[in-house]
């Protein structure tokens, strides 16, 4: 697992090497160099392990082609977030190296959640991606906010710990092993330990992907939090979370016999997931609050991939981490250079600046799923997943009208770039060429897997 052990040692790296670098350049083009070296090395594995799953160290890892491909789809998008928006991430404070550093050891936890084999693992896993979450979610020491954002989600992170940990505890009672292949649920009567256990984790699971009703922390510790942390932890870490979700639900409580006990509780979370998400996404006057709200409702529609036990599930999710990531770091690259983080803020920015404006509505596209966009086959995927398992039509049909209520407040923003008169104020010396050169790459490369899905796909077929 070359990625796995490059993405701790390189973390450890430039942990130490704030002591020696001061420059905040050198430390970002480091970290650049990093993910790049990390996403070839990755490559390796896919073409050693890229035919069957591998089991590693007595079956705690367990090295699947869909694993593989996710972590380089996650590293892939890294990569944007770290062109994009790299620089406002060093400009937070006085600590550039730690600050990519936590980036690193998040990534580890991530390759951690696509490759585990077993319960220990899994907790392993969600540990280290959520607690340097919590520490950089207070990264901006003269900003209140951002305080509370970093104490919000470290209590509410360690509660919904407690639950992940208790569900493991139960279930280890109940089968008598922690290998999520060995626990044997399929057959006769199913154990009511061993159901509270699934209950259990799927709760602490749906708080970490922020899934309703455990999405409350969400929008405060968005907003809170400084927007280049933001942009990474609602995707990248979002994504990482839910690829721990599907491996665990799908292989482990996959079979018939288990399947239709947790399939009701994750159907109804999906439901409200949706709903919630999208209609209070509607009354944000604050884009930057919209965004959050809006990562609860696509939370709703990667529940989809959970739901539905079917290749179309694994094929939708990881189209869905790609299109949704890129589209959403490429919304807060370019909020990030707005000074007025309202809808108002954005007034007239086609006229003052019209390739941001151009490039956010394609993201914007995206997000909502208009067709040629990565958004929409993300959408179709794991909406066709769901038709495919049956017995979901009523979730399909309320997530499509969900989807056309966010038409609403997404659209607002476009309208608020080309149609309304306004003298927005943009940083003007943050858009540099090079800028606008990775922001059209990532607008073209969403298009290009919306036109394209075996860019992404052609690895599991």
């Amino acid at each position: 697992m070359n990625a796995l052990i490059f993405t701790a040692v390189f973390g450890i790296f430039l942990m130490i090497s704030g002591l020696f670098i001061k420059n905040k350049q050198p430390v970002r083009i480091l970290s650049i160099a990093g993910i790049i070296a990390a996403f070839i090395l990755n490559i390796f594995d896919l073409q050693k392990f890229g035919t069957s799953a591998t089991g590693l160290f007595n079956g705690m890892l367990s090295v699947t082609p869909f694993g593989l491909l996710f972590i380089e789809v996650v590293l892939g998008c890294v990569l944007v977030y770290f062109l994009l928006s790299g620089k406002d991430l060093a400009n937070i404070g006085h600590y550039t190296g730690e600050y990519f550093a936590l980036i690193f050891f998040i990534l580890c936890g991530i390759t951690l959640a696509a490759t585990y084999g077993n319960m220990l693992m899994l907790f392993l896993s969600i540990e280290i991606m959520s607690i340097p979450q919590y520490i950089l979610a207070g990264s901006d020491k003269h900003n209140l906010k951002s305080h509370e954002a970093s104490l919000k989600y470290f209590l509410m992170g360690s509660f919904s710990t407690g639950f992940l940990l208790l569900g493991i505890a139960l279930l280890y009672g109940a089968t008598g092993t922690f290998d999520i292949t060995a626990m044997n649920l399929a057959g006769g009567s199913i154990d009511t330990m061993a159901l509270a256990g699934i209950i259990l984790i799927a709760f602490a699971l749906a708080f970490k992907v922020s899934a309703a009703p455990f999405h409350f922390w969400t929008p405060d510790v968005y907003d809170g939090a400084p927007t280049a942390v933001t942009s990474f932890i609602s995707t990248i870490v979002k994504v990482g979370g839910f690829v721990a979700f599907i491996r665990l639900f799908h292989i482990a409580f996959g079979s018939p016999e288990i399947n239709p006990h947790w399939e009701l509780v994750l159907a109804i979370m999906t439901a409200a997931t949706l709903v919630i998400g999208n209609i209070t996404a509607v009354f944000q006057q604050s884009v930057k609050r919209m965004l959050a709200y809006s990562s609860i409702s696509q939370a709703g529609f990667m529940l989809f991939a959970v739901i539905a036990m079917n290749m179309l599930s694994w094929q939708g999710i990881l189209l869905y981490a790609a299109a949704y990531s890129l589209a959403t770091i490429g919304c807060f690259a370019v909020l990030m250079k707005m000074k007025d983080y309202t809808y108002d803020g954005y007034n007239g920015l086609a006229q003052k600046q019209p390739l941001l404006a151009l490039m956010n509505t394609i993201f914007l596209f995206s997000l909502v799923g208009i067709p040629a966009t990565a958004g929409f086959l993300a959408k179709y995927f794991v909406l066709s997943a769901a038709v495919e398992k049956g017995g979901l039509l009523w979730l399909v049909i309320l997530a499509v009208c969900c989807a056309a209520v966010s038409a609403f407040y997404y659209f607002r923003l476009i309208w608020a770039m080309y149609f309304k008169e306004g003298n927005c104020e943009v940083d003007e010396h943050a858009i540099t060429p090079a800028f606008k050169g990775v922001l059209v790459l990532t607008a073209l490369l969403v298009i290009v897997i919306g036109v394209w899905p075996d860019l992404v796909l052609m690895w599991i077929k």
